[in-house]
């Protein structure tokens, strides 16, 4: 699906009130890099709130998650991307090809990297990929709050001596040091040209994909590392009511996946308590982004090697029509 499809689908014609202002900036902006480089926190920091999901554990996103910022310099949509990594099966060859598809489609690449003073060969391979592209790329160096300053600067020599980047932006994603400088520079890439959402827009994403992936992230904090990647959410129920004192409150019940019997019986915990406490703190991040309260419900199902079954795949949200060139 290329981006004027994604805007027809989301029934918009990027002929919005503000489309007679000349001095309007519009466009689409990617984050890439290797997975667990801070993408989804840097985006959620310059929305100003939480849409992609985040962890420490890498490959969490595994979809093309468009969000959308707005100020009186016009719009940026952003497009946050997988990381790019060695595919293992179907799922992971979905997430690398929304990733390098991404880098097609928009009007300016921003290349996520942390700040140490050596190239491995994730970075290597990614390098190479933008080395054929013909479009202004900012290098942003994430997690500068980890290192004293002056560790940064062989960083930056380092990554200049292997791509001619348009801008080079020290941020933290973390804590917003020089997030103001990276709005500016990427405004600066953008072309001129009306926007493609309404001022208050703030991402495409339904709510009940949003809310999957509240629940994954929280499963993704409690889980062990050998589970995560193994689990899908899907919303089976999502429906809101008033309560007798005229208060809403939506009811959600909501399905873990996961390959294996031995994994349910960890995701579940014993007496419950696992799937208690992934419960509890999807149910307060839901209640933040619905403003109201939520009567949450899990269950966990075995669906054994979904991540190579398109149908399965499919189901779940990750349907590989969405990648493919018309």
């Amino acid at each position: 699906m290329n981006l004027d499809e994604m805007l027809a689908a989301s029934g918009i014609t990027g002929n919005g009130a503000t489309a007679n202002n000349e001095n309007l900036k519009s466009g689409f902006v990617t984050f890439i890099g290797r997975p667990n480089v801070g993408k989804s926190t840097l985006m959620n920091n310059i929305i100003g709130q939480k849409i992609a999901i985040t962890s420490n554990k890498p490959q969490t996103t595994r979809n093309r998650i468009q969000t959308v910022y707005t100020d009186e310099r016009g719009q940026i949509v952003f497009v946050d991307t997988p990381g790019i990594h060695k595919a293992k099966n179907k799922l992971g060859e979905y997430m690398v090809n929304a990733a390098e598809r991404t880098i097609k489609d928009v009007d300016v690449i921003c290349y996520l990297v942390e700040p140490k003073a050596f190239i491995g060969e994730a970075e290597s391979k990614i390098l190479e990929r933008l080395k054929n592209v013909k479009k202004p790329i900012i290098l942003v160096i994430n997690k500068i709050d980890m290192v004293k300053k002056e560790e940064v600067l062989p960083v930056i020599d380092m990554y200049r001596k292997e791509l001619e980047f348009d801008e080079i932006v020290p941020v933290s994603a973390r804590n917003g040091n020089n997030v103001e400088d990276l709005k500016e520079a990427i405004f600066d890439y953008l072309p001129y040209g009306p926007m493609y959402y309404d001022a208050d827009t703030v991402t495409d994403q339904p709510m009940r994909q949003i809310i999957a992936e509240l629940i994954r992230e929280k499963a993704l904090y409690c889980l062990e590392d050998e589970i995560p990647h193994g689990i899908a959410v899907e919303i089976n129920m999502l429906k809101e009511r008033q309560t007798t004192n005229k208060k809403p409150i939506t009811d959600i019940d909501a399905t873990i996946i996961c390959e294996r019997d031995s994994h349910k019986g960890i995701i579940i915990g014993k007496g419950g308590n696992m799937l208690k406490r992934i419960g509890t703190d999807a149910r307060f991040e839901i209640e933040k982004q619905l403003e109201m309260k939520v009567n949450l419900k899990l269950w966990v199902k075995v669906k054994k090697e979904w991540r190579d079954s398109d149908i399965l795949m499919k189901n779940f949200g990750y349907d590989k029509k969405d990648l493919a060139d018309n």
